[in-house]
């Protein structure tokens, strides 16, 4: 007969992504150990094992679980009726809100995707293209010069964007100077002003 599933086990599983997140971050893919994972969650490793039979499964589940639910938010934002210097403004104002209380998972997009197999990569990949062609869809309908065949720009100002809000958590602290949505603005215009001048 099947396992039934705990009714609270969505809320460990949870539980136990952000937790171990926080170890891998601190620690790295390498050094951070299952035990030590289990111990930081208060879970035994019996039970950390149920739900994540391997370090590479726990670490692929902590980064497609975060590039999923930030697809989703920037997808949920794009709306036709904004002009696209608005749309943009406002999809990176949505980004950089979903970033909040996320710096753990973020930490393990960046450092972590190498160690996981080919196949668990792809899928990510898949994911993160999609928030990519959210993002280059605007910036082309601003500037439609950058997509031109003998000099593509396109992807490069994208991905220009995507190192401005990527390492944002290397130096921003809530409740510093400046909010997430003061950030936002000033992301947002650096690119807009690049977007146009590039030639």
């Amino acid at each position: 007969m099947a396992r039934t599933r705990a009714s609270d086990f969505e809320e460990k599983q949870q539980g136990i992504l952000e937790g171990a997140a926080a170890v891998f971050a601190e620690q790295g893919m390498d050094k951070a150990s299952m035990a030590q994972i289990a111990s930081h969650c208060h879970v035994s490793k019996a039970l950390l094992y149920h739900y994540y039979p391997s370090k590479d499964q726990l670490i692929f589940a902590i980064i497609h679980g975060h590039l999923v639910e930030l697809e989703a938010a920037v997808a949920l934002s794009v709306d036709p009726a904004l002009p696209p210097e608005e749309l943009l403004g406002q999809m990176v104002g949505v980004v950089l809100e979903k970033y909040r209380g996320a710096d753990d998972a973020h930490r393990v997009q960046l450092i972590g995707a190498g160690t996981l197999s080919e196949e668990q990569r792809a899928e990510i990949q898949a994911v993160e293209r999609k928030i990519v062609r959210h993002f280059s869809t605007v910036i082309r309908a601003i500037n439609p010069a950058l997509d031109r065949p003998d000099r593509p720009l396109l992807m490069p100002v994208t991905m220009s964007l995507f190192g401005m809000m990527n390492w944002v958590y290397m130096w921003f602290r809530d409740g510093g100077a400046i909010s997430r949505a003061d950030y936002a603005g000033v992301a947002t215009t650096l690119i807009l002003r690049g977007i146009r001048e590039v030639r």
